[in-house]
Order: structure tokens, then sequence, then C-alpha cells
């Protein structure tokens, strides 16, 4: 595992812990976490080698979410977890994920980042207010759209978003 679970997952996730999906997970920064707050965490992203370490921890699946079919179209989580992570044709499938009355929470770089380094494509840049109208409909918790300058996070200076979401159960 390389780097800290993210702080804004730390703050705002849900209790009691239940089924949570963590979206391109690499080496299991926030799996790591979820695990050991309580959770039943599946972990999908295309990186097999990098998942390997976490095959006895949690539900891996390694698939190209970016190339290939969505892998859990039937499924869906208490909470989805996606950081670092931006592949827009998915917005509608991590939407799909997060369980009637479930929890989002998203954060990754931000436009402005290019003027910094990496990522720089617009691809990989949410424009402001981007994850505001991912999550439109659903209760907004809590949203950031800023620059950090990294000194007190001990990480590089970024732009970065952020939104945590809860999905509206239907009517009763």
């Amino acid at each position: 595992m390389s780097g800290r679970p993210s702080a804004w997952l730390q703050r705002l996730a849900p209790t009691p812990p239940g089924a949570a999906l963590d979206v391109a997970c690499g080496s299991g920064r926030n799996l790591h976490w979820l695990v050991d707050a309580g959770w039943q965490v599946t972990g999908i992203d295309r990186d097999a080698a990098a998942t390997a370490p976490l095959q006895d921890l949690a539900e891996i699946i390694n698939a190209d979410i970016e190339n290939g079919p969505w892998p859990l179209a039937d499924r869906e989580f208490d909470l989805v977890v996606v950081c670092n992570y931006l592949w827009r044709p998915l917005f509608d499938d991590i939407r799909a994920a997060v369980r009637p009355g479930g929890w989002l929470i998203w954060e990754t770089f931000a436009d402005g980042q290019q003027t910094l380094g990496r990522p720089s494509r617009p691809d990989f840049l949410l424009q402001r207010g981007e994850l505001l109208r991912v999550c439109e409909g659903w209760r907004i918790v809590a949203y950031e759209d800023l620059f950090e300058d990294g000194a007190d996070l001990e990480t590089s200076p970024r732009f970065v978003q952020r939104v945590a979401a809860m999905r509206p159960s239907p009517a009763a």
C-alpha cells in the first residue's frame, strides 16, 4: 500500500459500516482504511499487480473499466468511493452503484491542476461544479472545490474537487 487514506473519506464515511466499493483502488490506500473501519469492501482496478496484495482483504475485481463493460451493473453498495480518478463515461454506472440511501464520496483533481503538473489533460480534470452536477438530485452533505498548497497535508500543491452525497431513498 502506498500513501495515506483520503482525509475526506475518513472524515465523511457514514456509519455503521456496510458494503463499500472502492473504484480504481490501486494499491489500496483507501481500501485498507475501509476494511479496518469494518466495511465489507469490493475494490476494482485494472492493475492486477497493484491489487494482488489486497486479495486476502477484500473482494478484488481486476477489470479495465474504461475500455470494457462495467462489471458491477447488477450490484449496489452503501458507500462508493472514488479518489484521484475521473472517467466521465462511468458517471452513470458509478451513480447506479450507490444503493438508495447510500453515499458517494468522490475526490479528484480539478481544473487548474494543469498549471502545477500532472494530471494536465482536461479529460482528467473536473470542471467547476462538475461533481455537484454528477450528484444532482442527491443530498449534498459536503462539497469543496479548492486549491490546497499541500503544506499541512504533506502532499504536493493541487487543485481538487470533492463531494460527499447521499442517494435519495424511494418515497415510502
